[in-house]
């Protein structure tokens, strides 16, 4: 417990490192700053205090260029020192942007290593087939409860039956309605003949010739 408190604080003091190196160099310039423009009102003056002096007393003038000289050195090098702490400040927060961001990559790095514990390629392909499997196990059970039972198929010959009963119900329905027998009917309704034979023909005529002989010798005979 301990040790994860103390490791817990150590962590977080290296983390907390760059930002708080990051407000003293900030401190520092905001002081910086101050001496620059101290600096530079110094050197304003005194050339001012030369300019009033140039003519009339010249040691004065002289004098003040003199202290102006040295604002000027000293504005250099606090102007110099800005330059640095500025470049210090963008090296640290570019490290520390660089590092947040390393720690970000090997976060999701890790992650990803625990989502994929155990996970081969192997392993995955052996899922996606029994996943291919059972969904062909649906497919057909999906097809073998629609099917229908074996007592309700439907007899073809049947439903032909059936159909030539209704039209031939509209059929004789059209022929209350209109009066009329369609040709068709009347074809299928006309007796069939059939072809005479001629012997038997010619033996009737001769039979039907003997029987009118029959009937005039009776009539003689009377």
């Amino acid at each position: 417990m301990f040790s994860s408190w103390f490791g817990g604080a150590a962590a977080q003091k290296r983390k907390d490192a760059p930002k708080n190196a990051i407000l003293m160099l900030r401190e520092q310039l905001t002081m910086l700053q101050k001496r620059e423009k101290h600096l530079e009102t110094q050197m304003l003056e005194q050339e001012a205090v030369a300019k009033k002096n140039v003519t009339s007393n010249k040691n004065a003038a002289l004098a003040a260029l003199r202290r102006k000289k040295v604002h000027e050195k000293n504005l250099e090098q606090t102007q110099a020192q800005i330059a640095q702490l500025e470049q210090q400040v963008y090296s640290i927060e570019a490290a520390n942007i660089n590092y947040e961001t390393l720690n970000a990559m090997k976060a999701a790095g890790a992650a990803m290593e625990r989502i994929h514990n155990g996970m081969t390629i192997e392993k995955v392909d052996e899922a996606m087939e029994k996943l291919r499997d059972q969904q062909e196990l649906n497919n057909e059970i999906a097809e073998a409860i629609t099917r229908p039972a074996l007592g309700d198929q439907v007899d073809e010959d049947d439903l032909e039956q059936e159909l030539e009963g209704l039209e031939q119900e509209a059929m004789d329905e059209r022929m209350l309605n209109t009066g009329t027998v369609p040709v068709a009917d009347q074809l299928n309704r006309l007796p069939a003949t059939t072809t005479a034979d001629p012997s038997k023909a010619k033996q009737t005529e001769e039979e039907d010739e003997e029987a009118e002989l029959a009937k005039l010798r009776a009539e003689m005979a009377m």
